[in-house]
């Protein structure tokens, strides 16, 4: 007969692992789910990206998870999971917990990254990638995020940041005019990832350091633009301002 604790531990392994076949299930299923929307619009619903504070942990490391989350008709947000599960590999279930609302990475020790090394077939001391899957507004949003573990790394910082021929960071509203190229621009190395959005106009080039907005006649005037960077470390970095145009 089992006790009132064992029954508890019971009923959350089978929660946790209804949320972890959900989640796969639902990641699986996004490829097949054609977007209408350009990539590059933030008037709609989505997971924009998913942060790892810090994206990379030595052994006994913590790390916190986010996400920049965009919504139709409504402003973005950064939000923590409502939903997190481990993807792989399933011998690190355990690193991932629930504290305080938030959802937490805690790399293992040394000897136990050894072991889940060779179950990869990594190299010694090579980080060992810990997928996440996190999920929004009722399982209705997924995404994934790799934390490496075994290493230690910082997210990226936004340099140089131009929009329109002047500092970004200074400007805590974007003014634009009508039927104009707007040039936007941030530092980033080759091997970064960037992506700009907008609900505000159309966005050309979206997926480059070097990009320009223009907002056309029939587009929306007022809204939201964002920059995302991601590095080679699995680093993520953004900024959002209002923008117009007159």
């Amino acid at each position: 007969m089992k006790s009132a604790v064992q029954s508890a531990v019971l009923t959350i392994l089978k929660a946790r692992a209804a949320a972890v076949a959900a989640i796969v299930l639902a990641l699986a299923a996004i490829g097949c789910v054609d977007d209408l929307d350009p990539p590059w619009q933030l008037d709609h619903d989505r997971i924009v990206a998913v942060r790892a504070t810090p994206p990379s942990i030595e052994a006994g490391g913590r790390s916190e998870l986010d996400a920049l989350l965009a919504f139709k008709g409504a402003p973005t947000a950064v939000r923590t999971p409502e939903l997190a599960a481990v993807v792989s590999p399933m011998s690190l279930a355990g690193a991932l917990s629930q504290e305080g609302g938030a959802w937490v990475v805690t790399a293992p020790d040394a000897a136990k990254l050894d072991e889940v090394r060779a179950e990869l077939e990594l190299e010694p001391g090579e980080p060992v990638p810990l997928v996440v899957g996190v999920s929004y507004q009722g399982m209705a949003l997924f995404a994934t995020k790799t934390v490496w573990l075994g290493r230690a790394a910082e997210n990226p910082s936004l340099d140089a940041m131009m929009i329109n021929g002047a500092p970004a960071d200074a400007q805590a509203e974007v003014v634009v005019g009508m039927l104009v190229d707007v040039p936007l621009s941030v530092s980033a190395v080759v091997e970064d990832d960037v992506n700009w959005l907008t609900s505000c106009g159309t966005m050309h080039d979206f997926d480059l350091p070097e990009a320009y907005l223009r907002v056309e006649l029939e587009d929306p005037t007022a809204g939201e633009l964002a920059v995302v960077l991601r590095d080679e470390r699995g680093g993520v970095a953004w900024r959002v301002w209002p923008i117009r145009a007159e």
